[in-house]
């Protein structure tokens, strides 16, 4: 009896010292408060192409965050824009060339999907608000003082959601293939479409930081 007694002692011990070991070991069990989370940022520059009104158009930016746990991002960005559009206006029977140029900015917020991962996803969505102006081009020298003149300009808001596949070169460098689209308010410019700015986006995106 006396056996049977100690040896279910010395089993209680052992169960019970498996169990504080497993408990004390952080790499086994993780729990919302972790201390062991691990947090960062990046800051990253983008190059990308669009269309506006059919045409052709550059827009480049850039944007920095706040990584929580290698799962989401949230931070500020901002682009811009440039475009020549042929609206085929006259002014005394000669032809004015107009570029539409201008920018947008704002809160994004960036969920992240397997982040550790060599190759993942990223979905971010920007909320902000842009200004556009058009801009009369009357083809003067390069070295004129004022070779052009705005025509007419207007605020809007921007809602832009995207998509991004990952790439991990380093471990404080990524690099991004991205496809957004950009939603606007209606766009009050002369002579212009009120969805002139809506549209598909492809762009490169490159990360710096601590991710």
């Amino acid at each position: 009896m006396k056996k049977i007694t100690l040896l279910l002692i010395l089993a209680v011990g052992a169960t019970f010292a498996k169990a504080q070991d497993l408990f004390n070991n952080d790499e086994e069990i993780q729990t919302i408060f972790s201390r062991n989370k691990s947090n960062g940022g990046y800051g990253a520059i983008s190059f990308g192409y669009t269309q506006i009104d059919g045409k052709d158009a550059f827009i480049t930016g850039a944007r920095g965050a706040f990584i929580f746990d290698h799962s989401l991002a949230i931070g500020i960005g901002g682009y811009g824009f440039a475009n020549n559009l042929d609206y085929h206006t006259y002014y005394d029977n000669h032809p004015l060339e107009y570029t539409l140029a201008g920018g947008y900015g704002g809160i994004f917020i960036e969920p992240i999907v397997g982040g550790t991962m060599p190759v993942h996803l990223s979905f971010p969505v920007l909320f902000g608000l842009g200004g556009v102006a058009l801009i009369e081009d009357y083809g003067h020298d390069y070295w004129e003082e004022y070779p052009f003149n705005e025509l007419d300009h207007d605020l809007f808001f921007v809602f832009e959601p995207a998509a991004e596949l990952e790439f991990n070169l380093t471990r404080w460098f990524r690099a991004a293939a991205s496809v957004s689209y950009r939603f606007t308010s209606k766009i009050d410019l002369f002579q212009t479409d009120e969805d002139v700015l809506r549209g598909l986006n492809f762009g490169l995106t490159c990360k710096f930081g601590k991710f």
